[in-house]
This record gives structure tokens, sequence and C-alpha cells, in this order.
């Protein structure tokens, strides 16, 4: 909304002009002169300047730089409903690649074409979820520049994200690999994938886990571990009972014997320090090496997850039931974790042409 001004006014006072003007509903003064050495006319004209200035200031002041908008409005606000991951992720990825080249740009400045140019630019380099983001991301920026009364249009809200941009292979292991994977590794990182694979569980949940969240037959994921920090689960869904199998506790019992200490608030796969490992450093020092042996260096923790979804859906598991286990909705696990073997629709594609009768 637009500050609203007076020309300004004057008044005697002690031998001295007075000028006197309104902003915002506020009465603001200053002394111009004396008045035996300056005339009314004069301090008219005084008082007129000094307004004219004010104003033409906050009217320069209300032009954001898109840096500073973003820094100092945007983030503070959005930032509160972030959990530490989101955070850490979305303020790195729009300071690199948003911040970096528009910083100081004035708001009002943009046109929708060169941010689509951006954006084609980006899908050249890097991956379609991180360039599909920051077309959200500059949506949301200038959502926010309108509601703030800076712009009147959001230059963002056509973009599109290109084609062109490198999506991922979202690949799963066989039966077949998954027996390989178990087999070349050691007990404790062994146990941490059947974790990931038979129990579908995330690797900031597995490391997070304590002995007084395993029970007899489920783990109870009410926590995770990321970056090193302790926070609670990705979503409200992620809170959730995993099931365990019969044989995964098998094992867990008999890591427990191994474990040096099984309190109840004793991480279950602790550091030499007794902390909880982070997942990024236990993959690279105790998976990656067994995997690529065995041409297995492709598999990672989010392959073992979607794995799970996979082999699940190939025995005829309900997918509700899936979903529930991994801890989010049916949604993704049907549209992003579950991934069709191509025998299956083979043989789907020949139960049709069977009920057609083609010859």
């Amino acid at each position: 909304m637009r500050k609203r001004y007076q020309t300004g006014g004057i008044k005697k006072q002690r031998g001295r002009w007075i000028g006197m003007w309104w902003v915002d509903g506020k009465r603001k003064s200053r002394v111009l002169g004396l008045v035996s050495k300056m005339s009314k006319s004069e301090a008219r004209a005084a008082v007129s300047k000094i307004v004219a200035e004010e104003q033409g200031n906050r009217e320069r002041n209300d032009l954001w730089r898109f840096g500073e908008f973003v820094e100092q409005v945007y983030f503070p606000f959005y930032t509160r409903k972030w959990k530490d991951s989101t955070r850490y992720n979305n303020v790195n990825r729009i300071k690199a690649n948003l911040v970096a080249p528009f910083d100081d740009r004035e708001l009002h400045d943009f046109r929708r074409d060169e941010l689509q140019d951006l954006l084609d630019s980006k899908a050249k380099v890097l991956s379609f979820s991180v360039v599909d983001h920051l077309r959200w991301d500059m949506k949301q920026i200038f959502d926010m520049a309108v509601a703030e009364g800076h712009i009147e249009r959001n230059p963002a809200l056509l973009l599109f994200t290109p084609r062109e941009a490198r999506k991922p292979m979202r690949r799963v292991m066989t039966m077949k690999e998954v027996q390989i994977c178990f087999g070349v590794l050691n007990e404790r990182e062994r146990l941490i994938a059947k974790l990931a694979v038979i129990a579908g569980m995330r690797p900031g949940e597995i490391f997070a886990l304590t002995w007084g969240r395993m029970t007899a037959s489920y783990a109870d994921i009410r926590q995770r571990v990321y970056q090193g920090t302790i926070d609670t689960p990705k979503t409200d869904h992620s809170m959730r009972k995993a099931a365990l199998s019969e044989g995964l506790l098998a094992d867990i019992e008999r890591w427990r014997m191994m474990a040096v200490v099984t309190r109840d608030d004793a991480w279950v796969f602790p550091s030499e320090r007794m902390t909880p490992l982070r997942p990024d450093n236990c993959w690279k020092r105790h998976f990656r090496s067994h995997l690529r042996k065995v041409g297995l260096g492709w598999v990672n923790f989010l392959v073992m997850r979607r794995t799970h979804a996979t082999l699940m859906k190939v025995l005829g598991i309900d997918g509700k039931l899936v979903a529930d286990q991994l801890g989010h909705t049916l949604d993704v696990n049907q549209n992003i974790y579950t991934q069709t073997p191509v025998e299956i629709r083979q043989a789907a594609v020949n139960r049709l042409e069977k009920s057609l009768k083609v010859m």
C-alpha cells in the first residue's frame, strides 16, 4: 500500500518557523529557520522540499531488490514452517541458483521470458527435480511479492519445467540382486540393508533407532537423524510402526547380543563415540566398495526403499498396506516408488491378448 503524505504546513513558535506534516497518520515537525531571516513563502517552500525528499526516499526504499527481498522477507517467513532438512536444501538451492544471478535486480523489473530462459539454462546442467523446484521457488517468491504489494503481477506464474531436464532413472533391484546385496555385506551393514529392503525404512529412521523403540513385532518410528542432528520424521505419515519380519527380528536379537549398551535410550547402530551413525558416512565407508565389487555400485538407500515397494507389488501386496509400511501416501507409493518389472507387464499383455483371442 502506498504511503500517504501531505504537502506540509508551517507555524511560528518562539521566533522560529516550524514545518509540520503527516506520514502514515503520524505527525512530524522540524525547525525551518528564524522568522527574522526567513519569509513565510520561503518557510512554505522549505517544508514542501523536506516532504518531497522524504517521500522520494520512501518510494525508493519501496523498490525492493530480489536478493534483499528473499533474505529479509521470504526466508524469515517460510523457514518458520520448513523442517531443518528442508530449510537447508531450499535455502542453498535458492541462494545458488536464483539469488546469485538476480541479487541486485529490482522486483518490478522481471519478465516471464527471462525467468523461463533461466530454467532452460538450468535444465542443461541440473536434474528435472531441481529445476522443477526452482520453478516453484520463483512462483512462491513472486507470489509473496504480489501479496506484499511490491509488484502487481507474478512474472513466474506460467513458467514450465523444460523437457530437456534430466529425469532420474528409478532403478530397483531384482530378488536375485537383493540376495547378492545381502550376501556381500558384513553383519551390521546387512542388518541395515534388510531394514531398508524388507522393512522399507528410510536411512535416517534406521540410524535413529534406539533399543527402546524395537518391539517384538515392529519398530516404533518417532525420530530420525539428519546430518548428525536428531529430528522428527519427514512427514506425519512417517510417524508409524514399521512391521518387522520374523527373520529380521531374529537378526535384530543377534545384533542385540553383540551390542555394548542395550538400554532403552541406547542407539541400535552407534558410532565409536556412542552417537548415531551418519547414513552418508556409513554408506561411503562400509557399503559402497562391497556393492561395487558385485556390480551393484548404482544401489543406494533410496533404491533399497524403492525395491521394497516394487517387490511387494510383485508379490501382490495391497498398495495401501505398502504405503503405510513405507510411511507415505498411496499416490507416492504407486507413482514414484513402485516400478513394474517388464516381466509382469509382459504377462499382463499376454493375458489381454489371450482374452481377445488374437491369432
